[in-house]
């Protein structure tokens, strides 16, 4: 049986290295294409948190992570298709270099026959900038290289030196001028969140757009042709409403907002009822029957949860009456008795699991893993510049994905689970259904299967 195809013109923004531009291009292009009225579908490579929330605000669209590894061919192939049927043009952002990593950005391209634009930063350099795209090029014969993007470029002359170097079968498809107003500004971790400079970014945007346009972009994307999207040959399985009847409580501000969009819409698709609340501002947590504390910022506003005493004392009474918490990277530190910030300064946090956090300067941990947590198996990631100590025994820890280390621990206290690990839940929908689930029973039952897994 055919499955159903939708096309639409593609393009995969790549880079050589972390650190070119593909953000600022990224984003400046969705605008460009979005003040002119078209609907543009913008896509980020890997797990990551804040590179979504500046494309979405640039493109006006939802933005979905896409990971091989984490999330599956067939729930990357329904994305794209759907996003095909409603988009007039897709652009999907890249992670690191364009080969880094297993999967790489390269794989994802070449798996859907996504035509790569490479960014790069050009200053310092001119031919030898044809040089390294022609060798990137030629890296894999599964790939196809649209054309460069140099970016920073000094001059005109400069481009007409990376230009006439360039092999007739890479076209320069911009040289985007060397300007500190198109840049978007960084923060440990990566970016800033949007909503904290939402009127800075929006002036970088069209700032960016009406870069690339004068630079000629436009041009270049209108000979992009279109690419064909098969929904999966294995539908989806159909989610179960494992969650009708449960409202989950959801921690959404400044110090938390790690959350994948998908993570929420399949705990709306089996039946749950969110309720956002802030432990920033709110003085008590909303009508609800379990707790997500994801990840974020909270070393940047921990005197501020600190102070918010009503809030600590209305979390400490949730858990004390045995309803699921699930707390991921950031909020296992809102969870730990201490968090020791940048400036050494010690703060309380909600004391429902013993031990101290405190961060650790920019060298951090990272990494692809699975869960092995006693409701079942769910693949996510870790990044985090921070570390918990005196903590209790862990009752698992993540499955790395090509190491065979233990990854970071799992902690389990009455009905809350607490760990570094982003959980990205679609990989595994029955298990996050147990985890947030009205009891705990099943849990118990499937404890032996869960570790006996792991140690595989």
């Amino acid at each position: 049986m055919s499955m159903p195809t939708a096309s639409c013109p593609a393009l995969f923004i790549a880079a050589p290295a972390s650190g070119q531009g593909k953000t600022t291009v990224t984003a400046g292009l969705a605008r460009l294409l979005r003040n002119q009225g078209k609907v543009v579908r913008v896509f980020k490579t890997g797990p990551d948190y804040l590179d979504p929330q500046i494309l979405a605000q640039a493109s006006g669209q939802p933005v979905d992570q896409l990971d091989l590894w984490m999330a599956g061919e067939a729930y990357c192939r329904q994305r794209f298709y759907d996003a095909a049927c409603e988009a007039d043009l897709i652009l999907v952002e890249g992670a690191m270099g364009l080969f880094d990593g297993e999967p790489s950005s390269a794989d994802l391209a070449a798996l859907f026959a996504i035509p790569m634009a490479i960014v790069m930063d050009v200053k310092g350099m001119a031919q030898t900038a044809a040089a390294l795209v022609s060798g990137l090029a030629s890296f894999r014969d599964d790939i196809h290289i649209a054309g460069l993007v140099a970016n920073a470029c000094g001059s005109q002359r400069h481009r007409e030196l990376i230009e006439s170097a360039l092999p007739a079968t890479i076209p320069l498809l911009a040289a985007v001028p060397r300007d500190p107003d198109l840049a978007l500004p960084e923060r440990h971790l990566g970016l800033v969140q949007a909503a904290e400079i939402r009127e800075d970014l929006e002036a970088r945007f069209e700032a960016g757009a009406q870069a690339l346009e004068a630079a000629g972009l436009l041009e270049a994307l209108s000979a992009l042709p279109p690419v064909a999207f098969t929904a999966p040959q294995e539908q989806l399985a159909a989610v179960k409403p494992a969650l009708k009847g449960r409202t989950i409580g959801v921690a959404r501000d400044a110090a938390f907002s790690f959350i994948y969009q998908a993570n929420l819409d399949l705990l709306e698709q089996m039946g749950a009822t969110l309720r956002f609340f802030s432990p920033l501002t709110d003085s008590r947590l909303p009508e609800c029957d379990a707790l997500w504390l994801p990840g974020g910022y909270p070393e940047l506003h921990a005197q501020q949860l600190a102070n918010n005493c009503a809030m600590r004392l209305a979390i400490e009474a949730f858990y004390r009456a045995d309803q699921p918490i699930l707390a991921e990277c950031g909020g296992l530190l809102y969870c730990l008795e201490t968090l020791t910030d940048y400036d050494d300064t010690i703060y309380p946090m909600l004391g429902l699991l013993p031990g101290q956090g405190a961060m650790r300067g920019r060298r951090g941990c990272q990494g692809m893993q699975t869960a092995e947590l006693p409701e079942g198996p769910v693949r996510g990631h870790a990044h985090h510049r921070s570390m918990a100590e005196g903590t209790p025994e862990p009752i698992a820890h993540g499955r790395r994905q090509r190491h065979p280390a233990p990854g970071e621990a799992i902690y389990r206290q009455n009905r809350l689970t607490a760990t570094y690990l982003h959980l990205f839940f679609p990989n595994n929908p029955d298990a996050v259904a147990r985890l947030f689930s009205a009891s705990p029973a099943h849990c118990e039952l499937q404890h032996s299967e869960a570790f006996t897994h792991a140690a595989q």
